[in-house]
C-alpha cells in the first residue's frame, strides 16, 4: 500500500471559504474544500488512502460511498502537482 507525505515547498491561503495550495518550485495552483484541507493537513504524516478515508469517517462520524475513488483522485492530482511524494 502507498504512503504519501506532502512536499515542503508550498504557500497555502484561504480565499472564499477554499484552499489555494501554490507550490513554489512548479509553478502551479490547487484548490481544495474544506475537507481538502483537512486531508492536507494529514498529509504532513506519511498517510495512505486508507487511513485518510478511516480519518474522515472518524472526524465527521459518516460513511460517504464514493469517498474511497475520491481519496484516491485527491492523492493523484496532488501527485500530478507535485505537492506530494511516496514516504519512505
Amino acid at each position: 500500500m502507498s504512503c504519501y507525505i506532502r512536499k515542503e515547498n508550498y504557500e497555502i491561503v484561504e480565499i472564499d471559504q477554499e484552499w489555494v495550495i501554490l507550490n513554489t518550485d512548479a509553478y502551479t495552483v490547487t484548490t481544495i474544500n474544506e475537507l481538502g484541507k483537512y486531508c492536507w493537513t494529514l498529509l504532513n504524516t506519511p498517510q495512505s488512502s486508507i487511513s485518510l478515508y478511516q480519518a474522515i469517517i472518524n472526524k465527521y462520524e459518516t460513511s460517504i460511498n464514493a469517498l474511497e475513488s475520491d481519496i484516491e483522485s485527491f492523492l493523484l492530482e496532488l501527485a500530478s502537482c507535485n505537492l506530494i511524494e511516496h514516504a519512505n
